[in-house]
């Protein structure tokens, strides 16, 4: 069954977070260690209005498969966005990532975009492995970085060139 792709809006917050906070309750990769609530997850979605775009993936009942979000980030320059994928555990490696990816690639371009940033935690071999089958090249590899719990984990910036 392939999955519904649609622009996220703040009645998904919700199970946006529940989602993100099974990844974090089970131990998942990513650099968000802490709970989120369905409200971080609505500021999250509006901080940059005009320039993110929130993309989910759901089933044909309505479930939430995924979702994807790029935004800027001070530490890149203006022509570059950051980009975070979540896919519900289980789901993963069944195209959800693919067809999210093709969709904000799209949105990248028409906001003006030249690059899309992933950086993705080195121990995170399913994220380093989805970034690098979307032809995301590394740039950079920052070693022993502290994570908000006190974790230290190196992480990897990919780069993904939206000009070609």
């Amino acid at each position: 069954m392939i999955p519904i792709i649609r622009p996220a809006g703040i009645f998904d917050a919700g199970a946006m977070a529940e989602l993100l906070n099974e990844i974090i309750t089970i131990g998942g990769t990513t650099a968000i260690t802490s709970p989120v609530s369905r409200a971080e997850m609505r500021q999250w979605l509006t901080a940059y209005r005009d320039r993110s775009v929130w993309t989910v993936a759901e089933d044909q009942s309505g479930t939430l498969l995924g979702f994807q979000w790029i935004e800027p980030n001070p530490n890149l320059p203006p022509e570059a966005c950051d980009i975070a994928t979540f896919v519900r555990t289980g789901r993963t490696g069944l195209g959800t990532g693919s067809l999210l990816f093709e969709t904000t690639k799209v949105a990248a371009r028409v906001l003006g975009y030249d690059w899309i940033n992933a950086t993705i935690r080195a121990d995170n071999s399913g994220g380093l492995a989805y970034y690098q089958s979307r032809s995301f090249e590394t740039y950079n590899h920052v070693r022993g970085e502290t994570l908000d719990g006190g974790q230290i984990v190196d992480r990897i910036s990919k780069r993904y060139d939206l000009t070609h």
